[in-house]
């Protein structure tokens, strides 16, 4: 049995070792010998002045200040701050946690009638403020981690109808007596839902081909406050714009996912991959670029910038990591192409090993940081392949200029989480010192440069993290007006009200 932690990330029991803590300190006090380093304990969750529930409800809510508090934010860095810091900001009113779709139904209508607002919360892994209650009135948050089952297996189209509370490992457990998985595998996929993934369209872990959830969703079947939505199983339709993407991507801002149909694979069995070592970063952006055009399809093609590759793969030179994988046929050949495409690059051993063993713990990493007063947190995006140059210099000269001015000293890193035959998904990192009791406004600052010069190059504000609130004032510049207008009159046809995640996406008056 383990225990989630209430102010960072993962459970109690995973958090970094006293071993690993000293080692990542002494890695630090190496590239920035001046940094105040000293260790900050967390603050107890019982000993905080939690405000009262303003909502009376009933079998169905919990208005217990812990569980209030554990479901107030998300996991990004600036939520992690304040909680180190004791800074509660608002707390949900209640958390609701229903058993069936009935009670969703009853859910909604109670905060209907009532006036409340309801933040559906998935797993809570939001990095973007998606599940934040901030500047609201009364505040239910809804928790459907008791909607986790596999309801019914089709085995002859491959698909499955599933819950939407279901967390990443109880629906693969669920889905292996079938001899099938859905292959989507977030950096949070231990902590996170379905019904989370597919309202903030996430990414998974493979670089190619089914990059999102989005590619694996048959059909949707959503609560909003004005009726249900289910959407019909097919495996492409011409018939109009598709139901299914209106509520993909929509954060719980106009209906509440509570099942979907979702395509299946047969588990891989046949794998080969390799890591290669680059003279230039320039070069091993080509060789990303020629892959990803190539049709080979990779596992994974995860780029590292030398400041990446030397941070967290022990390697001083860029590296492309690559992986191939299949459940009917040996993959030995495609990798072989791939390394042809690579050209000079040298192939080096060990390197993907040691990034993926990082990869890992990097969120428990970041929260260790962040308690010596460290700045440690990423921003992704994505751009075409002929932008990237232009972009790649835009942000890493935002971001360098950005750090000196807040913290006076930092690195940018950056690697590719995803390629596409028309561009790449930078996903870059800082790492910085920042002065305790100053983080959140320091990591504002820095966030807010780099923002600008993703949306000024021609970039996404974010290819995979959604948007969340933190997002919304460059989501809105990004999008077409009058495709905001649409979203605003969707909003106001399925929740009138305006009281399903008020401040995501859109509002009525936006």
């Amino acid at each position: 049995m383990t225990t989630r932690s209430w102010w960072g990330w993962g459970t109690v029991e995973d958090a970094v070792t006293p071993e690993e803590r000293r080692a990542l300190v002494e890695r630090v006090r190496a590239v920035l010998p001046d940094a105040d380093l000293t260790f900050h304990e967390p603050p107890d969750p019982a000993a905080l002045d939690v405000p009262e529930s303003r909502v009376e409800a009933g079998a169905l809510f919990s208005t217990d200040p812990v569980d209030r508090l554990t479901h107030a934010r998300g996991q990004a860095y600036r939520d992690v701050t304040r909680n180190l810091a004791g800074d509660l900001g608002q707390v949900p009113d209640a958390v609701a946690r229903p058993r069936t779709e009935q009670d969703v139904v009853d859910v909604l209508d109670w905060c209907s009638g009532n006036d409340v607002s309801v933040i559906p919360f998935g797993g809570g892994t939001s990095v973007v403020g998606g599940v934040e209650p901030r500047e609201l009135g009364r505040v239910v948050t809804l928790d459907l981690r008791h909607l986790d089952r596999v309801l019914e297996v089709d085995a002859t189209s491959r698909a499955a109808r599933i819950q939407a509370g279901v967390l990443g490992p109880a629906l693969e457990e669920q889905l292996k007596p079938h001899g099938l998985t859905l292959r989507h595998f977030p950096q949070s996929f231990e902590f996170s839902t379905l019904g989370g993934w597919l309202a903030t369209r996430a990414g998974g872990h493979y670089a190619t081909l089914y990059t999102h959830v989005d590619d694996l969703a048959e059909s949707l079947r959503v609560v909003t406050p004005q009726g249900i939505s289910e959407s019909r199983r097919l495996p492409g339709s011409g018939a109009g714009p598709s139901p299914d993407r209106l509520f993909l991507g929509s954060e719980g801002a106009l209906g509440v996912i509570t099942e979907a149909w979702m395509r299946l694979q047969a588990p891989p069995v046949h794998r080969a991959g390799a890591s290669v070592r680059f003279a230039s970063w320039e070069r091993a952006v080509e060789a990303a670029r020629l892959i990803a055009q190539s049709g080979l399809h990779p596992a994974n093609c995860r780029l590292l910038d030398p400041a990446e590759a030397f941070l967290n793969a022990g390697s001083p030179s860029s590296v492309l990591v690559l992986g191939f994988e299949s459940a009917d046929h040996p993959v030995d050949a495609l990798l072989a192409r791939a390394l042809d495409l690579c050209g000079d690059g040298e192939v080096v051993e060990g390197a993907a090993q040691r990034w993926r063993k990082s990869f890992l713990r990097m969120p428990y990493q970041r929260d260790a940081m962040a308690q010596h007063a460290m700045i440690t947190e990423t921003f992704e995006t994505a751009c075409t392949w002929d932008r990237f140059p232009e972009l790649h210099a835009a942000v890493t000269t935002a971001a360098t200029e950005a750090l000196r001015e807040v913290c006076g000293v930092g690195i940018v890193t950056c690697r590719f989480t995803h390629v596409y035959p028309d561009g790449p998904a930078p996903y870059y990192g800082i790492y910085a010192p920042g002065r305790w009791g100053s983080l959140t406004a320091q990591w504002d600052e820095i966030k807010a440069a780099v923002s600008e010069a993703l949306l000024n190059a021609g970039g996404t504000i974010t290819h995979h993290h959604a948007v969340g609130r933190d997002h919304m004032p460059w989501y809105t510049r990004q999008r077409p007006g009058v495709f905001g207008a649409a979203l605003s009159g969707a909003k106001a046809a399925l929740d009138p009200q305006g009281l399903l995640n008020p401040g995501v996406l859109t509002t009525r008056s936006t």
